[in-house]
């Protein structure tokens, strides 16, 4: 893990700072980079360095990369808001020397491109999911949350992980095969949950759940304005605030899927609201909890869904 340095400057010094660090590393490879750029040929011969943007990539290229890599995320609290967070001037170092990068992409990460633009380096591989992911909602970057777009981003992994240790193409083969056999366990699950609770309905304080509430065949009924004027960090529009909590209040939802790591006045409002009215709330978070694998992840999260559902039809949520 990356861990963010503390400064005890004010924020826009500290952004400053990282501007300054970014630019000085940017200039050092820039005067010494030569004709034929040393990294331009991919294939390593010892360990790797891989630096994901999110500590969920993080985990997945570990699981395929196992002993022939380092690892580490930039983003990995989940007590921090995404999109508020700032990388540091270690993060900067640890992204220049990275063999490969994960980003999420899809503006969710933006962070990232300053910080691979920072270093520019042509014999560095980087992976965007969101640009490769077959599952694409509108208005929508948080694919990592669909099992099938992870199974491309893990495919896209192995790919590369082939490119620089191509000796160990075998091992990366296998733990892929294994990556994604392990994600039928939460596919099942979903299937579980879609054949006992077809067209649920559920409210959600953010949109990144869609990913797998659409595949489970549930129906959201918080008005998507409410949803992504949170994950945007700004006001909800007042009448789906209204919408969002009359139907809350009046429990015409089974479940509240609760976005922990964007809180804000409205989301605990609604939080408050649902726990007062018998409507059971299930937290998620955008960023994986310490302890976790993605599989877990995912999967605990669903059967909390599952079991909230349950509550939800013995209340009587039509």
């Amino acid at each position: 893990m990356v861990e963010s340095e503390t400064f005890p400057a004010p924020a826009f010094r500290r952004r400053f700072f990282l501007a300054a660090a970014m630019a000085a590393i940017f200039l050092v490879q820039a005067a010494s980079m030569p004709v034929c750029p040393a990294r331009a040929k991919t294939v390593v011969s010892g360990p790797l360095s891989i630096v994901a943007a999110e500590n969920f990539y993080r985990d997945i290229a570990a699981q395929l990369a196992g002993p022939y890599a380092r690892v580490k995320s930039v983003q990995s609290d989940p007590n921090i808001d995404p999109h508020e967070f700032e990388p540091s001037v270690r993060d900067a170092m640890e992204v220049a020397g990275a063999n490969l990068v994960i980003e999420n992409g899809g503006g969710y990460d933006e962070w990232m491109k300053k910080l691979l633009s920072a270093s520019p380096d042509p014999g560095r591989l980087v992976i965007n999911a969101f640009d490769i992911s077959p599952v694409k909602l509108p208005e929508n970057e948080h694919v990592w949350y669909s099992v099938e777009d992870m199974k491309v981003v893990a495919a896209a992994l192995a790919k590369d992980l082939k490119t620089l240790r191509p000796q160990q193409a075998a091992w990366f083969e296998k733990n892929l095969q294994a990556f994604d056999k392990s994600l039928e366990e939460i596919e099942a699950k979903m299937r579980a949950v879609s054949k006992r609770f077809p067209g649920a309905p559920i409210a959600l304080t953010e949109p990144i759940f869609q990913y797998q509430s659409v595949p489970m065949g549930l129906k959201v009924l918080t008005p998507f304005a409410f949803q992504k004027a949170v994950a945007q960090g700004i006001d909800p529009p007042a009448d789906a605030v209204l919408v969002a909590r009359d139907q809350v209040k009046k429990k015409l939802v089974r479940a509240l899927v609760y976005n922990q790591q964007t809180a804000d006045r409205f989301t605990e409002d609604l939080k408050e609201l649902a726990k007062r009215s018998g409507v059971v709330v299930v937290g998620v978070t955008e960023t994986m909890p310490p302890g976790k694998h993605y599989q877990s992840w995912m999967l605990e999260q669903i059967e909390a869904l599952e079991s909230a559902l349950d509550a939800g039809a013995a209340g009587g949520a039509k």
